[in-house]
């Protein structure tokens, strides 16, 4: 276990990464949509945007760091692979809970102020993020975790096949998507899909990322077994 701390404060060295990158990016894009919400007339829902997407991406982009640029580093102080990719992993599950409760906390305020005084929506996302406290904390935490070890998988693959491996990585992604959507074409099946999306609840699809958030922690932990440094 203290072993596992230590990888997790060897990544907190860098908090420029992954403390004041990703919440000033999301300040930034913040402060941007509050200056277009100012400047333009607001309507009876109030405006909506998709500007929390920025803390998202960002965590995907750090979670690809931490298996390219630091993963070298990190093996050469002694760190097994099993070691350093669980430790990074506890890391993410700390960051989930403080980031989601930070969102919370803010959604609360726009709440509470009434979009900012300018009927701004930017921390209430429609249906996925406009609940209850605690499932807004919920799905923040599931959400960080997705996009951290979806960056991470992304990163490790690139740092065991290089660039070909990652374009596959990206390719075999694709490929299954345009599967689904044949399979469902062929099988005149779009009218279930829609009723599907239709029934299916916040706290419903906050498990189902879960889940993916899960298979892709166990993709990552796969890979890194024979990743070469």
């Amino acid at each position: 276990m203290k072993t596992l701390v230590n990888v997790g404060r060897y990544h907190l060295v860098d908090r420029l990464t992954y403390v004041a990158m990703p919440w000033g990016i999301m300040a930034f894009s913040f402060l941007v949509n509050l200056a277009i919400a100012g400047l333009v007339p607001s309507t009876p829902e109030g405006i909506y945007t998709g500007g929390l997407a920025s803390l998202y991406a960002f965590l995907l982009v750090c979670g690809a760091v931490s298996m390219t640029r630091e993963l070298p580093f990190g093996l050469m102080l002694g760190v097994s692979r099993r070691t350093y990719y669980l430790g990074t992993a506890a890391l993410i599950v700390v960051l989930g809970v403080v980031y989601g409760l930070g969102l919370t906390v803010l959604q609360a305020v726009e709440r509470a102020t009434d979009g900012w005084g300018l009927s701004l929506h930017f921390f209430s996302v429609p249906w996925i993020l406009d609940g209850p406290w605690y499932l807004t904390w919920l799905t923040s935490f599931v959400l960080v975790v997705l996009f951290f070890a979806y960056g991470m998988w992304y990163g490790l693959v690139f740092r065991r096949w290089s660039l070909p491996g990652l374009v596959g990585f990206i390719a075999a992604q694709v490929l299954v998507v345009l599967g689904a959507v044949v399979a469902v074409t062929l099988t005149a099946q779009w009218h279930a899909v829609g009723q599907f999306l239709t029934t299916l609840t916040a706290a419903t699809l906050t498990g189902v990322l879960a889940a993916v958030a899960l298979a892709m922690g166990l993709g990552g932990f796969s890979t890194i077994r024979r990743v070469t440094v």
